[in-house]
């Protein structure tokens, strides 16, 4: 991931901003956060409590969404997930809820 992926996320802010799809020049990284924030007040608002750990495994997520646009399973098995245990991990922190988390987190920060 790098500098090369950093120009890519930040290409895309760029378009949709000169095809008027967004109306301020905002680096993608930056809109990710505030949309990972507004998730996560989204969640306790409808009574979703996250732990630590599982709020350790969802800020890495959001990075690796702002960085690549995008999260699978698969990418659980990669640094820097791997560290901290990988798929089977996040399948025993997040139980069953693992694969709609991911999805909801594509869809929300990448919209």
């Amino acid at each position: 991931h790098g500098s090369g992926q950093r120009v890519t996320t930040d290409l895309v802010s760029l378009v949709r901003f000169a095809v008027g799809a967004e109306d301020q020049l905002v680096p993608f990284p930056e809109k990710v956060n505030e949309r990972f924030a507004a998730w996560l007040l989204q969640q306790e608002n409808v009574g979703r409590d996250f732990t630590e750990e599982q709020r350790r495994w969802l800020e890495e997520i959001r990075d690796h969404i702002a960085a690549s646009m995008n999260i699978s399973t698969d990418d659980l098995d990669y640094t820097p997930f791997v560290e901290r245990g990988g798929i089977g991990k996040a399948y025993q922190v997040f139980g069953n809820d693992l694969a709609s988390v991911l999805d909801d987190l594509n869809t929300t920060l990448v919209a």
